[in-house]
């Protein structure tokens, strides 16, 4: 890492850059030999709330188990080792529903990609019990996202919501949708989005192209080129302010498999991720000493991404889920600024149109025949106005 990557870490506490030092190092003994310092006191309870929070308990747990020394208090270890062995349960769960979902979509002809989940641990890490899911997310094609939902009924699955939609708005406002199994209680994401729009993004046939197959799941588990892998978890990273270090986690794993870099630039550049791509990039090298080939660094090198990576360190710091809410006033206000910043102009114009795009909340104010929704396109603005003057806008 080199001076380019660094941030001001001022505010993350002494709790939160053990936990930082302890991902990136490959024995904790070694890390207490050289830096003892990091070790006094810390408020070991927070450490464990923060391991938790961030999801990167089953990535700690085992270099726990190998350490010598007394710094770390053995309840610390005994708490994580708890959490390591249900998570490592619930991963062999998942990867078993993985393989049974993947070869039901074969059998009906729907392509699937694999976004997250027990195929992402097995290639990142090259181990499942050493990553955290809570639920199983696969792309499909747009004309083939219905037979798939048909499916997951079928299999004892229930849709947890129905989107309001008006001119068929939900198609790219939205980008999944959640199913819930009654008995197993494992939780599915259908996607057929990337990401919620309006934004830009490779089709499913061009994700198609470059993906890859699982060796461990079976030929029916299907996942994202490393490319295109990178977009997906620098765009989801971003969106979320990365306020989960496992998502950066997974960022530095990736950048140690040495993706194509001429090719992730031009795929980067393509759809508008430079600015979020170099925020990944800086605070991967700088959190977690990931490597930067040199054909990325000039993403990290502008200005905007060193603000935008600046500003994700306020949710580092943090235990916070900014789409649980509610937030606190501070959280709040942070994120109210954020969410903008880390558009590009392209992103923020394409956020003004979709705004101009008729809602369903303009038909329930206004009730039209269908064959003519297409007024709601004149009338959304004074709708929204009417709205906003009798307080029924949200």
């Amino acid at each position: 890492m080199t001076d380019r990557y660094t941030l001001d870490k001022g505010s993350l506490s002494k709790e939160i850059l053990l936990l930082l030092a302890i991902l990136t190092t490959d024995s904790i003994d070694e890390l207490a030999q050289r830096s003892p310092e990091r070790f006094t006191e810390i408020n070991w309870e927070q450490f464990v709330q923060l391991t938790l929070h961030h999801r990167v308990y089953p990535f700690i747990y085992p270099k726990l188990s190998r350490m010598q020394n007394e710094l770390v208090p053995a309840r610390v270890s005994e708490r994580l080792q708890r959490e390591y062995r249900r998570n490592t349960v619930q991963m062999l769960q998942l990867s078993g529903e993985m393989g049974r979902i993947g070869g039901e979509l074969a059998k009906l002809g729907i392509r699937s990609l694999f976004l997250k989940g027990p195929v992402l641990a097995e290639d990142l890490y090259g181990d499942i019990s050493l990553r955290t899911s809570r639920d199983l997310d696969f792309l499909v094609p747009m004309k083939q996202l219905h037979e798939a939902e048909a499916l997951l009924l079928r299999l004892g699955y229930v849709k947890e919501e129905d989107f309001e939609s008006i001119l068929g708005d939900w198609k790219w406002r939205e980008h999944h949708t959640t199913f819930n199994h009654q008995d197993s209680k494992i939780k599915v994401e259908v996607h057929w989005r990337l990401s919620p729009g309006p934004s830009t993004e490779p089709d499913f046939d061009e994700l198609w192209q470059h993906a890859r197959t699982s060796k461990l799941m079976g030929p029916d588990v299907h996942y994202l080129g490393r490319e295109d892998l990178f977009l997906f978890l620098a765009a989801h990273g971003s969106r979320h302010g990365w306020s989960r270090l496992r998502w950066l986690l997974d960022i530095r794993q990736l950048l140690l498999q040495q993706p194509d870099y001429a090719a992730l630039a031009k795929l980067l550049k393509r759809y508008n991720y430079e600015a979020a791509a170099g925020q990944t990039l800086i605070l991967a090298s700088d959190l977690l000493e990931a490597p930067v080939d040199s054909r990325l660094s000039a993403l990290a090198d502008k200005p905007k991404a060193r603000r935008l990576a600046q500003l994700a360190l306020f949710y580092v710091a943090r235990m916070v889920n900014l789409h649980n809410p509610p937030l606190e006033p501070e959280v709040k206000r942070h994120f109210k600024y954020y969410q903008p910043a880390i558009l590009t102009p392209w992103h923020q114009f394409l956020y003004v149109a979709g705004f101009l795009y008729p809602y369903a909340a303009d038909a329930k104010t206004l009730p039209l025949p269908k064959p003519l929704h297409i007024l709601y396109f004149p009338l959304r603005p004074f709708l929204w106005a009417w709205r906003k003057v009798t307080g029924t806008e949200k």
